[in-house]
């Protein structure tokens, strides 16, 4: 999502497709910045703003969002410097981005419809081509060429697959917070405690780098009251994981994969989004498809085990794990033959990239 393949391909004669790798609302968000500038919603005042109830006001006038808080736009906009180059090279890119031959999305046309059908006012060619995990092995069964791509940035412990295998249907959470997200000491030993008090099994994979700037040092309570209970693993393969049957929920960062991976596999979510898009991510998964329960930024132990045991036993839990298997059922169909991203991908290649040059 470069602009400058924008200009390289414009010099060029060929066609710029444009993959942006976060959900359409996201996008859509973005696509708001220069708005967002012009009434003053950023840059903040001053960091008074996450305390005296700024950060909940409401804003209805984003193209297919009834309403979103501002808490719940991309963090890149919580800024106190109007000069932030960041805001500014995203308030350039969408326009960049409408010049481009075509946008690509990793999201399916069910889930969004609603941010689509606006994309589609505001842009040529916009193709929803996700799950695009699901996707690829759906390809993959006619082209066997594509089984070597890999993207994990840490190397797998397949020992987690062991451990979830002696485990009942959906009795483990597994608890992952992406490959970049970091907390402090204080919030690791609430995570941990919360845990191993919640009486659940669980599966948590634990970063060295997790801890910023520091190490992880986990409280000996936490051993002694988890103890046969939890399986600590510094990475793992997260599409198999997700997809056991003894997986009951996923805490998660609500990273934008993550959230497809869980949605495709009907696993309920428990979010504690960290910053960039997950805010986002996690509004849509908490409120709009009901598939998520938020936890508070100011993680406490209690929170956790509480929220932990109610969707992994719970009759909300019940109700979540019910709607995310709708989802996870809608994410299939649009992958297979005949289904809206697997079209979109033939519509793609025919009517941009072997398009006839003009």
């Amino acid at each position: 999502m470069s602009t400058f393949t924008v200009e390289a391909t414009e010099e060029l004669g060929i066609p710029d497709v444009l993959f942006w790798t976060m959900s359409a609302l996201t996008v859509m968000c973005f696509s708001q910045f220069p708005q967002l500038r012009e009434r003053g919603y950023t840059p903040l005042k001053d960091a008074s703003c996450f305390t005296n109830g700024y950060m909940e006001n409401t804003i209805d006038w984003i193209p297919g969002i009834s309403s979103v808080r501002l808490k719940d736009i991309p963090t890149v906009i919580w800024t106190t410097d109007p000069k932030d180059e960041f805001v500014d090279y995203l308030v350039k890119l969408i326009p960049w981005t409408l010049k481009g031959a075509a946008v690509i999305l990793n999201t399916f046309e069910q889930l969004e419809h609603g941010i689509l059908e606006q994309f589609s006012s505001m842009m040529d060619h916009v193709y929803t081509l996700g799950p695009i995990h699901l996707l690829h092995k759906e390809v993959q069964k006619d082209d066997h060429s594509t089984e070597a791509i890999q993207s994990n940035l840490w190397k797998e412990d397949d020992s987690c697959i062991e451990w979830l295998n002696s485990k009942k249907a959906g009795s483990v959470a597994y608890v992952n917070f992406g490959s970049i997200t970091v907390m402090t000491e204080n919030q690791l030993v609430e995570f941990a405690m919360g845990l191993a008090n919640s009486m659940q099994y669980f599966l948590w994979i634990i970063r060295p780098d997790l801890v910023n700037g520091g190490p992880i040092d986990l409280p000996p309570e936490f051993f002694i009251a988890s103890k046969d209970r939890g399986m600590l693993a510094t990475w793992c393969n997260q599409e198999l994981v997700l997809s056991h049957p003894s997986v009951g929920a996923f805490l998660t960062h609500c990273g934008w994969n993550s959230v497809l991976e869980s949605l495709s596999a009907g696993v309920p979510m428990i979010c504690w989004p960290f910053f960039a898009d997950q805010q986002t991510n996690c509004l849509s998964c908490c409120s709009y498809w009901g598939v998520g329960v938020e936890i508070d930024n100011n993680v406490n132990r209690k929170e956790v085990e509480n929220v932990v045991r109610d969707l992994m036993e719970g009759e909300k839990g019940k109700e979540i794990k019910k709607k995310t298997l709708e989802w996870k059922n809608k994410a299939e169909e649009a992958i297979k033959h005949g289904g809206s991203s697997y079209l979109n991908l033939d519509k793609m290649i025919e009517e941009v990239l072997l398009a006839p040059k003009i």
